[in-house]
């Protein structure tokens, strides 16, 4: 997402440095990359207009100053007009007592049916109790769509199959949600390929009979302009609350997210991230401005984290490493928590100066992030003991779990390369400060993000064929141990 825009404004930035004061000559070549960079992306050319008037406006005549780079004050210029075009943005959803209307409106193919459902697990987490509306009667199959989704999330869904009257099926669904205490109706409403009177009609009338306390209008993000036109004309006939943007994790420009909010005066609320039904979230303009700069979004990050991590086994892991212990398994815990948060592609994105990686990953399909999963094979494949001690992982053993795991010896080696330094700097780090915590996780990442293939060609560490004499005494005495071990069950049985 918004990698036309990040490395065009990326090489402008780069232009501009060196320059000791900024004129309008050195400027105009920087704000050209700038201005193609957004009408690339599928800005609205009025905003790409009106943006770059506001920064050459801001930025001339910067000077250098004791200790300031000029380059860097135009940075934080270009971030703060990012954040005011697409902000402020207010997050609240407004609801009353005893019950609250949430209505979801938008074109077909918009993902207004899947949000639907991500709306209500949102809504789950914040301790309320929802109700899914199956109002759009002009896809049969999103009747079926929401009653899945409803299941997959524990949510109660009202359905009518014999009605043909949509704000009828509404009635009566706030009839059913007062009798059941419910706090709040998602109302699915009818989407069509294109604008049309008969759509518009119905939509205002149920606005008008039912009196929604938010209206969002959902849509695709990878339709670039014409989701800034179609919401605009959503915004005539129903005066929109907040517009939702979905399929931002596919391959966007990002031109809508720039646009929505100063064409149509409507601010996007929610964006949505991944097929996954918990991947819906605020969207907020200051973090996404950091993310189109390359200065990441870790406070994301972190809710993310707090939400989706086991905070038993995060405790469980502190607690191994303060004792100076980290192993194997110790390791496929760790990246087992990882996963939950999404690819390490898009992880990369959150951490400040990690975003310009991220492609060399998103370049080779899944396939980095598969041999990620491809660990956790391995690790099952080993005894307890190869799991705490990998240098005695010789020859024979690494054929052994290769076979078991399904893969090539050379990830095996792979993996013991790339875990024992690992596991020095993670049983370094459970003495430091947060602070240097975080530098050495971000050194971490750094180094496996030049070598993306599970870093198979770091520094060579002891991988089982360069022991030392103790080493090689004590894997001859654990080979025989595990003989005998194998000869005494094969005896017994």
């Amino acid at each position: 997402m918004f990698e036309y825009i990040q490395d065009s404004l990326r090489d402008a930035i780069k232009t501009l440095c060196g320059n000791g004061r900024l004129t309008e000559s050195n400027m105009r070549e920087g704000l050209e990359q700038v201005r193609q960079s957004l009408l690339d992306a599928d800005v609205s050319l009025p905003v790409v207009k009106d943006f770059i008037a506001n920064i050459s406006e801001k930025a001339l005549g910067i000077s250098v100053k004791q200790y300031l780079d000029p380059t860097k004050q135009l940075v934080k210029i270009v971030q703060d007009e990012l954040i005011a075009l697409m902000g402020p943005v207010d997050h609240s959803l407004h609801l009353k007592k005893p019950l609250s209307i949430l209505m979801l409106c938008g074109l077909q193919g918009s993902g207004k049916t899947t949000t639907c459902g991500k709306f209500g697990k949102l809504l789950i987490k914040r301790n309320l109790k929802p109700m899914l509306v199956a109002a759009d009667l002009q896809r049969p199959a999103a009747i079926d769509q929401l009653e899945i989704l409803g299941n997959s999330i524990d949510a109660p869904v009202y359905v009518d199959r014999d009605s043909k009257d949509p704000i009828q099926v509404c009635k009566d669904a706030v009839k059913r949600a007062t009798a059941e205490g419910i706090d709040v109706l998602v109302l699915d409403t009818a989407g069509r390929l294109h604008i049309d009177d008969e759509l518009m009609n119905q939509l205002a009338t149920i606005d008008r009979e039912l009196q929604p306390d938010q209206i969002y209008f959902v849509v695709d993000a990878m339709t670039g302009q014409d989701a800034v036109n179609s919401a605009k004309a959503f915004n005539d006939a129903l005066e929109l609350d907040g517009v939702i943007l979905t399929k931002l994790d596919g391959d966007t420009r990002g031109g809508a997210a720039l646009s929505v909010k100063h064409v149509t005066g409507v601010p996007i609320k929610f964006i949505g991230t991944g097929e996954v039904i918990d991947t819906l979230e605020e969207f907020h303009p200051d973090r996404m401005a950091g993310r189109i700069l390359g200065m990441g979004d870790m406070l994301s990050l972190i809710e993310q984290a707090a939400e989706k991590f086991d905070n038993e086994q995060l405790i469980k892991n502190q607690e191994r490493l303060q004792q100076g212990v980290f192993t194997l398994e110790d390791f496929r815990a760790q990246m087992s928590q990882v996963n939950r948060l999404g690819s390490f592609s898009k992880i990369l994105n959150y951490i400040p100066g990690m975003g310009s990686f991220s492609s060399m990953f998103d370049g080779m399909g899944s396939s980095a992030d598969n041999q990620f999963k491809n660990i956790g094979g391995i690790i099952d494949s080993m005894t307890k003991e190869e799991k705490d001690n990998p240098v005695i992982i010789d020859g024979g053993r690494r054929r052994r779990i290769a076979r078991g795991a399904g893969v090539d010896q050379g990830q095996v080696s792979g993996l013991i390369r790339m875990f024992l330094p690992m596991a020095e700097a993670m049983r370094n780090m459970s003495t430091m400060s947060v602070r240097d915590q975080m530098k050495t996780m971000q050194d971490l990442v750094k180094n496996a993000s030049h070598n993306p293939t599970a870093s198979l060609k770091v520094a060579k560490v002891g991988t089982g064929k360069r022991l030392t004499s103790e080493e090689k005494r004590d894997a001859r005495k654990q080979r025989e141990k595990e003989k005998k071990k194998r000869e005494k069950e094969k005896r017994q049985k």
